[in-house]
């Protein structure tokens, strides 16, 4: 069984990022790495939307401040709002389609683009886009997915229930494969494309999850991230007890699929 990475495990004296090789050029520029390295123009940051007119322009403004608008931009959307229209003006690429939930979403979201490291990210304004570089950094380091830790600094902002469910899934998921994980359900992540494009999705609500497990009990390298977790602009869609359950439901069902797997 492959083995998870955590900045414990690295011993980088409480950094919050992944120790790897000095690849870059100063403050982290992914501009200036070695000619064999991904950089920003190697970038897709993809995410699911719906009525989240609200928070989608700060998110795509932070990408494009971040990578110099050298990233690609898929957005997979099914609102009834501006949001597509507010994604297409900051030069996302906007696929429109029927609510489906959050699977249905993210999977067309991580399946299109063509490039060869894809990152996951919810269009709250939650996630640090501020932290791209770092998962860049990562992946160029040899990780064939780094997932985001939003539970490391303890996620203040996010509420006590959602904060709780968060490490039972976790606690589910570390028990069920055998390997310690601190943060399943994350929407930050970063894969290299044929992880994605080689393991067939099956969960909706729970598919955070399951783009964690299926990667991990199939021996590729991943790793976990520490990053800040902000609180959300808008509204919720997702009910927690309705939610919670579908997820805790994946995890279950997907380890064991995956143990069965092997056999």
């Amino acid at each position: 069984m492959s083995s998870i990475t955590t900045p414990d495990d690295e011993a980088t004296d409480g950094a919050d990022s992944v120790d790897v090789d000095a690849t870059t050029g100063t403050d982290g520029d992914a501009a200036t790495r070695t000619d064999d390295a991904y950089t920003f123009d190697d970038l897709s940051v993809v995410m699911g939307t719906y009525n989240e007119e609200e928070a989608i322009g700060t998110v795509l403004d932070d990408i494009e401040r971040v990578t110099d608008g050298r990233a690609e931009v898929v957005c997979v959307d099914g609102s009834s709002d501006r949001t597509p229209e507010i994604a297409r003006e900051h030069g996302a690429t906007v696929i429109e389609q029927e609510p489906q939930g959050y699977g249905v979403a993210v999977r067309e979201a991580v399946l299109t683009p063509d490039r060869p490291v894809v990152v996951t990210t919810d269009c709250d304004d939650t996630y640090p886009m501020d932290r791209l570089p770092d998962f860049l950094d990562a992946i160029n380091d040899g990780a064939d997915v780094v997932s985001g830790d939003r539970l490391y600094h303890g996620a203040d902002a996010m509420p006590a229930f959602n904060r709780l469910g968060n490490q039972a899934f976790a606690a589910l998921a570390s028990l069920l494969m055998g390997e310690r994980v601190h943060d399943t359900t994350t929407g930050m992540r970063a894969y290299r494309r044929e992880v994605v494009q080689d393991i067939g999705w099956t969960e909706n609500t729970g598919l955070s999850a399951e783009l964690l497990i299926r990667p991990l009990m199939r021996g590729y390298d991943v790793r976990e991230e520490p990053i800040e977790y902000a609180e959300r602009l808008g509204e919720t869609k997702l009910d927690p007890i309705e939610g919670g359950a579908a997820i805790a439901k994946s995890i279950v069902t997907v380890c064991l699929e995956e143990r069965l797997r092997r056999f």
